[in-house]
């Protein structure tokens, strides 16, 4: 079986992770733990960085640390996973879902700019959402896929209605937009992945990044329990989200490729591209001309009826490639379907078309041709 993402660890992994086992630098303390931070930060184009447990945790604690409470709505877009959602969730929060660009699959600031002119209004310094009466206290916009959120356009409308910004980059580590790094993009801060299945990989793990230095700093407070000095005073309820040297380790040798690795990511989503465009009814994934995507994933957006990609993908696995359907929308998903929604045609239109193609960094032109062989030998058959 060809499989759809694995981790290629191909540097200095072993090297990196025996230097902490002879050290015994194992847990939240060590030299690698900073090394990652400062790679990252570089990477993203930012300052500042931290790093912690889960890309997750990362969202968590940047929306902590921007003043999210109970109560409060966040805009987000409706194809995402799920995580996203959840930590708003964790605070007491909840989504105000929102529909994406056709093209990019990120938040579309037309429909962010006319939700917010339509249903909302001001209660002295507090932004109202006027059907429930909640505040709206902050805006994450994904970068799906690892392609940019339109940052230009959505910058200023976070700015003009006083909405801190969080982006979910989890996969967008190495993508550009307008020549910014995707870190630069103006959110405050930017929150990254490096869960087993992306381009860079921790096994696990998690960084929040920031020109902002003392925002990066009181993310760092909040993810160490809130510890203050060296003894065990608390000033607040914290979390336990701190990177171990171990993962670390891993993740400095994997950020000495990232240029490697997501032209890697890069080469495959345009081999599809080239090879699957002139299918019928198939369309290979799409960015904006002024986005420089990651690739995180690479696959094909497949025409009605819906039948016609799930016989594809059963196909697939039949030949041996594991090709798999992507997120269902968060206004779907059982926790959030009292969460309020802004109409999301093209979410709902899109969703379930789509199909993730074998991409792994180390995947060979060899078997990924065999994926290709295997697509036009299906919807062509």
């Amino acid at each position: 079986m060809i499989p759809l993402a694995i981790p290629h660890l191909g540097g200095r992994e072993a090297d990196y992770l025996q230097q902490c086992i002879e050290s015994t630098f194992v847990s939240s303390v060590g030299p690698f733990v900073d090394r990652f931070e400062q790679q990252v930060a570089q990477a993203a184009g930012v300052a500042h960085g931290v790093a912690v447990a889960t890309g997750t945790a990362g969202l968590h604690a940047a929306l902590a640390a921007l003043h999210v409470q109970r109560d409060d709505l966040v805009i987000l877009p409706a194809l995402t996973f799920i995580a996203s959602a959840n930590a708003i969730a964790y605070l007491g929060a909840t989504p105000w879902i929102m529909d994406v660009d056709p093209l990019s699959w990120t938040l579309d600031p037309h429909v962010v700019e006319q939700a917010l002119a339509q249903h909302s209004h001001w209660q002295g310094d507090r932004l109202i959402h006027t059907p429930s009466g909640r505040r709206i206290a902050a805006m994450m916009p994904v970068h799906v896929l690892g392609t940019p959120a339109d940052m230009q356009r959505l910058i200023p409308i976070a700015q003009r209605y006083k909405l801190p910004v969080v982006a979910d980059g989890a996969a967008a580590l190495g993508a550009m937009a307008h020549g910014q790094a995707i870190g630069a993009l103006g959110a405050e801060l930017t929150v990254f992945s490096f869960n087993g299945n992306k381009t860079v990989t921790c096994g696990g793990g998690g960084a929040v990044v920031s020109h902002d230095a003392a925002l990066i700093q009181r993310v760092r407070h909040l993810t160490t329990t809130a510890r203050q000095g060296p003894g065990y005073d608390h000033d607040e309820v914290g979390f336990n989200y701190r990177m171990t040297n171990l993962q670390a380790a891993v993740g400095c040798a994997q950020m000495e490729r990232l240029t490697e690795l997501v032209g890697a990511k890069r080469r495959i989503r345009d081999r599809y591209a080239d090879a699957l465009g002139d299918l019928p009814g198939v369309t290979p994934f799409q960015a904006p001309s002024w986005a420089k995507s990651a690739w995180w994933f690479s696959g094909v957006v497949v025409d009605r009826p819906p039948q016609r990609q799930e016989h594809l993908r059963a196909q697939l696995r039949q030949l041996g490639v594991d090709a798999r359907p992507f997120w269902k929308p968060i206004h779907q998903q059982a926790p959030y379907r009292n969460a309020p929604v802004s109409a999301t045609p093209v979410v709902d239109g899109l969703w379930w078309q789509i199909l993730t193609l074998p991409c792994s960094c180390g995947l060979t032109e060899q078997d990924q041709q065999r994926v290709i062989d295997g697509v036009r030998q299906v919807l062509k058959g």
